[in-house]
Order: C-alpha cells, then structure tokens, then sequence
C-alpha cells in the first residue's frame, strides 16, 4: 500500500514548513501573552532567563580599562614599595574581569574567581588599586542573585589571605624587603568589605520587596478579574434565566393553543417577542460595560421600583404574584437595590420553573438599617427538569453575602418553598 505524503505549502509563516508553530520560547519576538497559555509571568520568567543567558560585555570591558589604567596610575604613586606592573600583573588585571562576565549565569563561580584572582595579584607584591573593584562587582552580583553564603565566604576568604600575606608570609613573598603592615590597615579593610556587603544586601532586600509587591499586585488585579468574570456571570444567569423561564412557558402555551386558540397563541407570541427583546436589552447593557469599562452604563441597574414589570412578566407566564410591603419605604443604594432585584426575580423565577403553584408571595419588609425579603410558594415541587443551570441559589447567596446580608432557602415545612433574605440598606464597607 502506498503511503501517503501531506504537502506543507510553500507560503505562510515559516514554521508552516515545519509541521506546525514553534514553541513560546523560540518566538522572542512575540511578546509571552500572545504566545498563548503563558501571560505576562511567563514572560517575566523568559526575559529574566535571557537576561542571565547574556553576557553583560559592554561593562565589563569598560571596567578591565578602567581597572588597568587606575592601577597603572596607582603605580607610579606607590614607587618602589611595591613590584613592578609586568605581563603576569597585567594579565592577572584582566583575568578578575574576565570571570565577571559570567556574573549573571554563574554569580557563585565567578565571586570565587574574582576573589582567588585578587588575592593572587597580592600575594605578588604587585601594586594596590582599582582591583579590587572587581571584588566589589562580583561579590554584590552574588548577594543580589542570591548567593550570600558564597559571597561572604569568598570575600572572607579574601580578607583572610590578605591578612596571612601581611602579617606572615610577606618575608617569603615579593618585593623583597617588605614589612608587616600594621594592624590598624585591617581596618579600613574591614570597614570596605563591610560597606560592599551592606550595599548588596540592600539592594538584594529591596528587589525582594519589590518582587514581592510585583506579585501582592498581580495576585490582587487576578482577585479583581475573578470577583468581576463571577460578577457578569451571575448578572448574566439572572437577566437570561428569568426571560428565559418566560420565554418557555410562553412557547408551551402558544404551541398548545396554535390550533384551538389561535388568539391566545398571538397573545403568548406578543409575550415571548417582549421577553425577549428585554432580556436582549439586560445583556446588552452587561456587555457595554465590558466594551467601555470607565464610562457609565447607558441605562440605570435595574432595583425594585421595576418591580411592578417583573410581576407583570411573572403574570404573562402563568404566576399571580402578591407583594405586600411593610415599614416605610427607605432609599437604598445601588447594589442593595440591585441585589434585593435580583433575589426576587431568581425566586420567581424558581417557582415558575420548578413548581406546580400558580401562586407566590412577596413581602418587603423595611427596618432601621436592614431590608428583609420573603417569597414563598404554595408548592408542591413539580419534579420536572426545567433546564435551569442550578446556580440560582448559589447566586442569591452571593449577592447577599457581597453586601453583608445572610439568605435562607428551603422547603417550608407545610409544603412549598420559602426564600428569607436579609440585607442592609447600606452595603458592607469593603478594605
């Protein structure tokens, strides 16, 4: 049998003729989030990756100048006292930066190297200068890459050496005729290994601060995102399931009457196209504030002065609704509003679904501070699946825990169902 062979095209993007698109890191020219499934921390973590991976040349070969010209001048001042700058010194000079190109890939090798170079170039009695700058290079890259022990083991290992070379060994080593340095020169020393790991240590703690405040923001603005992805999502359940609900009920009766009544199949067409053209007009205003989330919806949220319309829809349906109101009426905010809404359009919502009562129930009650809600049908429950996504419930509760109110749901015990919930005017101050 013979086997068949698939033609990549000609055109297109390179990896067309490859068998298929490269892998995040071998497109460095897309940013991360567009490489998809990675995001911006992806990207944070190739760019830190590219960053050890290069070799910082342009400073490094400036600080070899810099260092072999400073000592070079370092010489002349010091005379006689010390050896001669010859190849070796040289070539020692550039040995120490040599070993802080590899700073960023390998922070822990190159210390070590800086520092047994260092302590080399003294042990030959060659002049003091700029190299230890190098010293200072290499152990800050180390603690600031994190390395601390290695570097405060290779900067003590410097010191030590050059304690051991003027104190002890100075007989056995050029120049001849070299003395014991003072005690007092460990000072000053002391005093410049100090202030090198100091510094790194600063900065080392303020890129930890820093990173750390990088991820409290990035973890906040995804808390953000979650709690409003939740948000749209409950609004949108709430505005389509009510319609919805509607909408089915309304088909059943017009499909039912389409030949014996066709007046009233009219009559429950008429029902569904409003239905429908508000609930159209609900999601509408969601999506728009998606499409433009710092301007002001087009349209007010809808609260409880509308509702008069959902037991108007609630009665195209098949449902008598009796609302009872009692204390005086006080002003809410938005999002009570909004939320006090919302629980009595899912509640209806449940009884036109999931009961066989033609009947529900709801009372308002205001008090000082709180808005107490309850609607309760007669049952009995139907039994039948009305294609509901079963997050009614859970919505409600989290519209009432949101503000700091607490909502109860369940069978009543003489048969039926009853929802209680209890808001406060004010909504929940949040931190």
């Amino acid at each position: 049998m013979e086997q068949q062979r698939t033609r990549r095209p000609r055109g297109g993007p390179p990896w067309a003729r490859h068998g298929g698109p490269p892998r995040p890191w071998e497109r460095p020219w897309e940013p991360a989030w567009e490489q998809g499934g990675g995001g911006p921390p992806l990207m944070r973590h190739w760019e830190a990756r590219r960053h050890a991976a290069r070799l910082p040349w342009p400073s490094t070969l400036a600080l070899a100048a810099f260092v072999m010209i400073g000592t070079s001048f370092a010489a002349r001042n010091q005379g006689g006292d010390r050896e001669q700058l010859d190849a070796l010194a040289r070539v020692l000079l550039l040995v120490g930066p040599a070993f802080l190109l590899l700073r960023n890939r390998l922070p822990v090798l190159s210390v070590f190297g800086v520092c047994a170079t260092t302590l080399v170039y003294i042990g030959g009695g060659y002049p003091y200068g700029p190299v230890l700058v190098t010293v200072a290079v290499g152990v800050f890259a180390a603690v600031v890459a994190g390395h601390r022990r290695a570097a405060w083991c290779a900067v003590g290992g410097l010191w030590a050496g050059h304690a051991l070379i003027a104190h002890w060994l100075y007989r056995h080593l050029p120049p001849e005729g070299d003395a014991a340095l003072p005690w007092t020169h460990e000072l000053p020393v002391a005093a410049w290994v100090a202030a090198i790991l100091a510094a790194a240590e600063l900065v080392r703690v303020r890129r930890e601060v820093w990173a750390r405040e990088r991820a409290e923001r990035a973890a906040a603005e995804k808390r953000r995102a979650d709690e409003e992805r939740l948000r749209i999502a409950r609004e949108l359940h709430d505005v389509l399931a009510h319609s919805i609900s509607v909408i089915n009920v309304q088909a059943g009766v017009g499909l039912a009457l389409l030949d014996s009544d066709p007046e009233q199949a009219r009559t429950a067409l008429t029902t569904i196209k409003g239905a429908s053209k508000e609930a159209l007009g609900e999601v509408r205003q969601v999506l728009d504030t998606l499409r433009t989330p710092g301007e002001a919806p087009r349209a007010p949220a809808p609260g409880l002065d509308r509702l008069p319309e959902l037991v108007e829809q609630a009665a195209s349906a098949g449902l008598n609704v009796e609302v009872e109101t009692e204390g005086e009426r006080a002003a809410l905010s938005p999002g009570t509003d909004l939320a006090a809404f919302r629980i009595v359009q899912e509640a209806l919502t449940n009884v036109v679904r999931h009961s066989g009562s033609r009947t529900a129930r709801v009372r308002l009650t205001y008090a000082p501070g709180r808005l107490r809600l309850r609607i309760d049908d007669e049952g009995p429950a139907t039994g039948t699946d009305a294609g509901g996504s079963g997050n009614g419930l859970a919505g409600m509760r989290e519209r009432a825990a949101g503000l700091g109110g607490t909502i109860e749901a369940g069978p009543r015990p003489d048969g039926g169902f009853r929802v209680l919930a209890d808001l406060p005017v004010q909504p929940k101050e949040t931190k």
